[in-house]
């Protein structure tokens, strides 16, 4: 079973550092596409501000990561949010924090600092939780054997996201990774299973 760690909800934290505002907000995102949604949510709403700096990183083996600087000076943004996302090992999680300057300069160590700092405020203001890495399925079957399908599929860890039932009936499901060859096993010889 592949578990890894991510946050339950969004949260956020602000950073105080000789005038200049960090303000910096953790989210739960599923995919680099959902990432970047987040992100450029927060582009416009502080469209204000001098610096939209980020970090994300999405998959169960932590493969899929970015990060950008946004205009500051570079490896002083981008590079110290995604330290703190590994520090504390996590995954499905993309951290925005936004800065206003405050008229002094922090130079290279301190906007270091405060971009480390104001990530890790907002992880350790998150719920961090365990997840089991999930797949999708797509099954097609003749509407006869939806009563054998059900009796396969009609657990509290696999999830109906969408279904049509006709002649031919189809349905999503969204299951833990690993339980994908036993449900593809107890529906051969009556529905068609694919990994989508």
């Amino acid at each position: 079973m592949a578990d890894y760690l991510t946050i339950e909800s969004p949260s956020e934290a602000i950073v105080r550092e000789k005038m200049s505002r960090f303000l910096a907000f953790a989210h739960p995102a599923a995919s680099a596409e959902e990432a970047r949604q987040i992100i450029a949510t927060y582009t416009n709403r502080y469209h204000d501000a001098r610096h939209v700096c980020w970090a994300y990183m999405t998959g169960a083996d932590r493969a899929t990561y970015l990060s950008s600087d946004n205009g500051e000076p570079s490896g002083t943004a981008g590079k110290p949010i995604l330290g703190q996302i590994n520090s504390a090992q996590l995954t499905n999680v993309v951290i925005v924090v936004v800065r206003y300057f405050g008229g002094i300069k922090l130079g290279t160590s301190g906007l270091i600092a405060a971009y480390r700092e104001a990530a890790r405020q907002a992880i350790e203001s998150a719920k961090i939780i365990s997840e089991t890495e999930k797949a999708r399925l797509s099954i097609a079957f003749a509407f006869p054997a939806m009563e054998r399908v059900m009796r396969v599929i009609k657990r509290p860890d696999i999830t109906i996201s969408d279904q049509v039932f006709d002649n031919t009936c189809t349905m999503t499901l969204t299951l833990p990774l690993d339980l994908i060859p036993e449900i593809t096993g107890r529906l051969t010889g009556y529905a068609t299973v694919t990994e989508i």
